[in-house]
């Protein structure tokens, strides 16, 4: 399976009298999301299926995902990718879709830096996993302790510099 860890883009500032779930993704969020993704689509990914957190900037780092990517499935908001999730509770969902191809999960900080990490076999690795970044790990076996192959690692910053 190629797994790939999208972390959400660039968002607005926290501020009082809004909720943290509710924070929007900034044009220049968009905009810098936009180049990773047409990257990854020049290379081809294509994920069968695409799971999200459920906080509005996660599901809509999501829908551009979808829309960059050509997706033509539901995403699927899954509470596994909370900011506050576990590594573990993100490999379990993964398991039960472990027939799928290729899955795409979106999501977030503190979570994703652990989840690169758990997900390759090396829960003390550090992992600084950027905003609207994109990482594939691909897996080959579903035991209880994920041993995957980091293939590669693409952050705004490159994307942009590609132009």
């Amino acid at each position: 399976m190629h797994l790939y860890l999208l972390r959400h883009g660039v968002a607005e500032e926290a501020r009082p009298g809004v909720v943290d779930a509710d924070r929007a993704l900034t044009s220049d969020g968009r905009k810098k999301l936009r180049h990773v993704l047409q990257a990854v689509a020049e290379a081809r990914v294509k994920p069968s299926l695409i799971f999200s957190s459920h906080l509005k900037r996660a599901l809509q780092t999501a829908d551009i995902a979808k829309s960059v990517l050509g997706y033509e499935g539901e995403i699927i908001k899954t509470k596994a990718l909370a900011p506050a999730a576990s590594a573990e509770q993100v490999w379990e969902e993964v398991r039960i879709h472990k027939t799928e191809p290729s899955l795409l999960l979106v999501g977030h900080n503190p979570l994703f830096d652990y989840l690169a990490a758990f997900l390759l076999g090396a829960s003390n690795l550090k992992v600084d996993f950027k905003k609207g970044a994109i990482m594939r790990i691909d897996l080959e076996a579903f035991g209880a302790q994920p041993r995957g192959i980091l293939c590669w690692y693409l952050t705004a910053k490159l994307s942009a510099s590609r132009e």
